[in-house]
């Protein structure tokens, strides 16, 4: 039983027939609906909340300990209860002196000598000390990885493309469908080739087939000897890293309290330092770890990522929110949106409290989108018109990063303002009448078609507004979007750094390989093994 929530459901019902409009436009809107860190400002004055909404998210938060949780968090304390280990992404990118304790051991001094090593080796690569085997500069990089050693990578180099330095290309390979890696490599020469293959345990079957088939892609052209000097590696298991011909000197460490959604800070993050140099990674760094200090030391009604965490629970529960768009007015933030996938959904997709009772709230919503303007042109109806209620996160700069002499940013920023307002604003019947009686349409046809036209309003949404998507910006959005996702949790009551359920179809996918591969379909249920012989029937035609 939750006095907090029984609060707040009947208040939700307090709140049926409420007009956003008229909480938009009242005087004093912004006082407790918008907030500021740096150059980042977070508008939430489009939600269906009032002050008391607030006063009663902060209940809920005393409630369920949400400080007293983040404050175990930053102490280095087991907060992965199921794994027994601490979640210490915040270490990774800490630039104060302050130590950060795992087990009562500072992990700083660990922390700093890894980031040494990657500073010194991009720069090798960087002014050609280091070369391929044919003393031939590197040119293209590729990340090999998958889940968190990809998405978090592949979607801040994307963002930052601007910044990309040193004339190096980078990509990513994480689908162990063949045609990831053959289209990635199709255009290069292996003599200009680096590989970094990311895996902790250096034993993901998705990695480790694609960083073997990248290997014989290497060998082929260049003999085995050549090995060395085209692959390094991020992980932790150094038997395997030197067994499959890497040297161990070239493998960049991190550790069992760095979940693998919240790993791009560290050695995991080592291809965007490639690709931006390692400076702009280090303001990437301190942007994040501005965010940490905000997070750790604001006062709750002044602390974005409670703030955000809070209002996610409130439509998530008393609004049945199933989904959440997130909205980047910015195409170099296209992959934003699958990066909070695994983010959120990995981290709160469960339905099992720490203490082992099941949930009575609802848990993770169903995070999607795509760029502004595009979405615009296709699931933006939906949300205009549709029957489900789906909060949405626009994120816009004010300034574009590409240097433009025209008006096609203006229109950009304009859209974002525009959709933002429409969806809480909607347009009503008496307003369409009145613009349709304007073009000469007969009473017959304004009758047909006013309400087709009529959209609701009442659609909530928070607006990301920053100066530039510069390295320090993404690092204090994608740590306030992590927080956002810790407070979520800690109100829900679970485990937000596990992954169980990512576990039973890997393992399943083992014991089924076997039948798979010799047409037998011995493993797996009745369906597994007829689809199996249709597959082995449709190869040998």
């Amino acid at each position: 039983m939750s006095e907090a929530w029984d609060t707040l459901r009947s208040h939700r019902q307090e709140l049926d027939g409420i007009s956003l409009a008229s909480l938009i436009d009242a005087a004093d809107r912004d006082q407790h609906f918008t907030h500021q860190l740096g150059d980042l400002h977070v508008d939430l004055t489009r939600h269906l909340a009032t002050d008391q909404t607030l006063e009663l998210l902060f209940d809920l938060a005393r409630e369920r300990r949400v400080e007293a949780l983040r404050d175990a968090m930053f102490s280095g304390e087991p907060v992965n209860t199921t794994e027994g280990r601490a979640a210490l992404h915040i270490a990774l990118r800490n630039q104060s002196d302050r130590p950060i304790l795992a087990g009562g051991v500072n992990v700083m001094p660990e922390v700093n000598a890894v980031l040494r090593k990657m500073q010194a080796f991009c720069e090798s690569v960087h002014n050609g000390t280091w070369r391929g085997s044919t003393d031939q500069r590197i040119e293209t990089v590729i990340n090999i990885g998958i889940g968190g050693s990809d998405l978090g990578p592949a979607m801040a180099t994307e963002a930052l493309r601007p910044w990309w330095s040193n004339g190096l290309r980078v990509r990513f390979v994480s689908n162990v469908d063949p045609s990831h890696l053959s289209d990635t490599i199709r255009d290069l020469d292996p003599q200009t080739t680096l590989f970094i293959i990311a895996s902790k345990t250096f034993g993901t079957q998705e990695t480790l087939t694609n960083a073997h088939a990248a290997r014989r892609w290497i060998a082929k052209a260049l003999g085995e000897t050549a090995v060395s000097r085209h692959f390094v590696a991020v992980s932790t298991n150094a038997d395997r890293v030197a067994a499959f011909g890497i040297d161990t000197d070239n493998m960049f460490e991190f550790w069992d309290w760095v979940g693998g959604r919240y790993s791009m800070w560290s050695a995991i993050g080592l291809s965007i330092a490639m690709a931006i140099g390692f400076n702009q990674f280090t303001a990437l760094l301190k942007g994040a770890h501005e965010m940490d200090c905000h997070f750790r030391d604001a006062p709750m009604h002044k602390n974005i990522p409670i703030l955000l965490g809070l209002m996610d629970c409130w439509y998530r529960e008393c609004w049945d929110c199933q989904s959440r768009a997130v909205l980047p007015y910015d195409q170099h933030l296209h992959r934003l949106p699958a990066y909070l996938q695994q983010l959120e959904m990995e981290s709160n997709g469960k339905r099992t409290r720490i203490d082992g009772s099941p949930t009575t709230e609802g848990t993770a919503m169903i995070v999607w989108g795509e760029p502004g303007t595009n979405g615009q042109h296709s699931f933006h109806q939906m949300l205009h018109q549709g029957t489900t209620l789906v909060p949405c996160d626009f994120l816009v700069a004010a300034t574009p990063t590409e240097s433009v002499d025209d008006d096609r940013y203006d229109i950009l920023f304009a859209n974002c303002l525009a959709q933002a307002q429409a969806l809480a604003r909607g347009h009503g019947l008496d307003n369409i009448r009145a613009e349709l009686e304007e073009t000469g349409l007969s009473e017959s046809d304004i009758s047909t078609l006013a309400t087709q036209k009529v959209m609701p309003g009442n659609r909530p949404s928070t607006t990301f507004l920053y100066r530039q998507l510069d390295p320090a910006t993404l690092g204090r959005l994608i740590a306030l979007f992590e927080h956002r996702v810790f407070v979520q949790g800690a109100v829900w009551g679970i485990d937000s750094f596990d992954q169980w359920g990512v576990e039973l179809g890997k393992h399943l996918a083992t014991e089924i390989l076997p039948g798979v591969v010799d047409g037998s379909a011995t493993q797996g249920d009745a369906t597994t093994r007829r689809l199996t012989m249709h597959m082995d029937a449709l190869r040998r035609g």
